[in-house]
């Protein structure tokens, strides 16, 4: 039986500064991908990547085109210098467009872009401060749900937004209305 290998690739929230800077000054192959991503951008998002400041990377329009740009490095350094191919590749969220480029179904300069966009329209949705998200572990979804309604009121709303898998639940909504559910979580002994 020959060996099979699942690229499983990371969402939002993976991102750090200094990110790929090893990966790019080790393999050629991993800085052709990232000047590949500053020209499709426009700008050196390999800079940012790899010096940050953290602030501005963690904004979502940065965050997005900047992991996509070091998971497509990862792979391409796998592929080309180490010979390695998937046998399947998936992604959580925003992974799933750096598993859709490393399956061959999307080009990378059409998913940086792509990428790009999708984190401008997502930072856009919510001014800055307004709008917070949580990762909640060990309550179950009729529970939160229940949670959800209890600490929202008009203009001030939490709402259960993703299921991750494992236990692990997102809410999303105005910050207070967060804030106030995750520390009723924390107090109940749920994880946030």
């Amino acid at each position: 039986m020959s060996e099979q290998v699942a690229f499983v690739f990371p969402g939002q929230g993976s991102q750090k500064a200094g990110m790929g800077a090893t990966l790019a000054a080790t393999f050629a192959s991993a800085r052709r991908i990232f000047a590949i991503a500053d020209e499709a951008l426009g700008e050196p998002l390999s800079t940012l990547c790899f010096e940050g400041p953290d602030e501005q990377l963690a904004r979502t329009a940065n965050t997005q085109p900047a992991i996509l740009t070091c998971s497509v490095a990862a792979w391409t350094v796998l592929r080309e210098e180490l010979g390695v191919t998937p046998t399947v590749c998936l992604g959580h969220s925003l992974g799933e467009f750096s598993a859709l480029v490393a399956a061959g179904a999307l080009d990378f300069v059409d998913a940086v872009r792509l990428v790009r966009l999708r984190g401008q329209a997502m930072q856009e949705a919510v001014p800055a401060g307004v709008g917070a998200m949580a990762a909640i572990v060990g309550v179950e979804a009729a529970t939160l749900e229940a949670l959800c309604a209890e600490h929202s009121a008009p203009g001030d709303q939490v709402s259960v937004a993703n299921e991750n898998g494992g236990g692990q639940l997102v809410v999303a909504g105005h910050s207070a209305a967060v804030q106030r559910l995750v520390a009723q979580v924390k107090a109940n002994r749920g994880k946030a």
